[in-house]
């Protein structure tokens, strides 16, 4: 009699406890390939169980991101368990537990990883003191740039394109949707990373000090300057300076602007000298500057100074990938920041993906906050959703262009076969509604529906 046996536990029950533990369990084979992995997976990298399974490791770790460096190739190569602080895509500080498990002839089977939030463990601790720092040092991907979709990926390949690049760089996309976020990024990935970083936000400065604020001013240039003071131009000195909403710019410093970005000088208020200009030019609209171009809102000479290169970013509804890692990313910030632990429930997690975001990333973070802050319990149910959520219609996503038919199809056969199964329940009924095979249905049925869903 096995240990399942007397505890009165089929396999079935038996996966289900373990899906419900919140520390993350993985099992891999000896090929490195994903055999098992419980629902906290969701939590950390924010795919769904089925997504991660049958994963080999080198998809979690390059294609997935699932964490800054990894413990499993050692644990294959020395055979013996290893124990290390890790940090996951989403942004979680977790400790991982690795142990192989090696047949008769002292190869390994398989590895089992045991992965709990919140460690205060040393950052590395090897039994026996077996240490090995070698390990490849995979591109790291910045907390703040979550994404899981093909399309964004597009969007941060073209920014690494274009980071150590002189000429500007004009962002563009909806209000919300992470332009600024995508400016850092640039910057950080470019050979001005080590310098200053300055965003202006046109729309926030009053239009009589925009000269005196980008530029600085000498001391008695006007009332109130009772000393030289220098600009934004100066701040960024070597570095980025972001015109954030650059279509708010007044006309009169469009023409100011236009001659630093052509002649890279500019001269204080009030001054008779030229200062030279070492600064990296990004901007960024949510408007369409063609449309103010034509409308001679914008100045069309410096609209083409600016778009050298750009790059838009799509609205979040449009990118309905990305909804999940982001809402677990914010769980956890949050979460760390208020120091409250919460959950959402599948019933709104399903909701949230089909919502249309009109506010974009900014508003799915706001949203995230706002729960965490005024929900009392540790689960969020779609009773703690705002009523502006509800108010605004549901947007059914469509698939993205840079997914592939696979992807699309995939994803709806899934759809289908979930709702077919809450519906009319056994494999014999869910063969005729859809009609297809029993045989068909059970595949599919296992395929993606888990234990805990059936």
């Amino acid at each position: 009699m096995t240990p399942l046996d007397r505890m009165g536990l089929d396999f079935r029950q038996f996966v289900h406890l373990i899906d419900n533990l919140h520390d993350e369990i993985l099992i891999y084979d000896n090929k490195y390939r994903l055999l098992y992995v419980n629902k906290a997976c969701e939590r950390h990298y924010g795919f769904t169980q089925e997504e991660m399974l049958g994963l080999s490791y080198w998809d979690m770790v390059k294609k997935y991101r699932g964490w800054d460096n990894s413990v499993l190739p050692v644990v294959y190569e020395h055979k013996r368990p290893v124990k290390q602080k890790q940090k996951t895509y989403l942004g979680y500080d977790v400790l991982t537990i690795a142990v192989p498990v090696l047949d008769k002839q002292g190869e390994v089977e398989y590895v089992l990883l045991n992965i709990r939030d919140d460690c205060n463990e040393s950052q590395i601790a090897w039994r026996d003191g077996l240490v090995d720092k070698q390990q490849d040092k995979l591109d790291e991907q910045p907390d703040d740039l979550i994404y899981h979709s093909s399309a964004m990926a597009w969007i941060v390949k073209a920014a690494r394109k274009v980071a150590d690049l002189s000429a500007p760089c004009l962002l563009l996309g909806e209000s919300g949707c992470g332009k600024s976020l995508l400016a850092k990024f640039i910057h950080s990935k470019g050979c001005r990373a080590d310098k200053p970083f300055v965003v202006v936000n046109c729309a926030a400065i009053p239009r009589e000090l925009f000269e005196s604020e980008l530029f600085g001013h000498v001391k008695g240039a006007f009332s109130g300057a009772t000393h030289a003071r220098g600009g934004l131009f100066a701040k960024a000195e070597g570095g980025t300076l972001f015109l954030d909403e650059i279509s708010e710019l007044p006309p009169a410093m469009q023409a100011k602007l236009l001659h630093v970005v052509q002649e890279m000088e500019y001269r204080p208020v009030g001054s008779s000298q030229t200062i030279s200009a070492d600064v990296r030019l990004l901007a960024a609209s949510n408007k369409n500057l063609e449309r103010m171009v034509q409308s001679r809102a914008f100045r069309q000479d410096l609209y083409f100074r600016l778009n050298v290169f750009d790059i838009t970013i799509p609205p979040l509804r449009e990118r309905d990938k990305d909804i999940l890692p982001l809402l677990y990313h914010f769980l956890h910030y949050f979460g760390v920041k208020y120091g409250r632990t919460k959950t959402l429930t599948p019933e709104a997690q399903s909701f949230l993906l089909q919502y249309s975001w009109p506010g974009n990333v900014r508003e799915l973070a706001h949203l995230v906050e706002r729960m965490v802050v005024t929900v009392e319990g540790e689960t969020l149910t779609l009773d703690h959703l705002p009523t502006s959520v509800y108010q605004t219609p549901i947007h059914t996503p469509l698939p993205s262009h840079a997914d592939s038919l696979d992807d699309a199809l995939q994803k709806t056969e899934r759809e289908l076969i979930r709702k077919a199964r809450q519906t009319y329940g056994s494999t014999r009924n869910v063969a005729g509604a859809l009609g297809i095979s029993q045989s068909r249905a059970s595949r599919l049925i296992r395929k993606y529906c888990p234990p805990t869903e059936s």
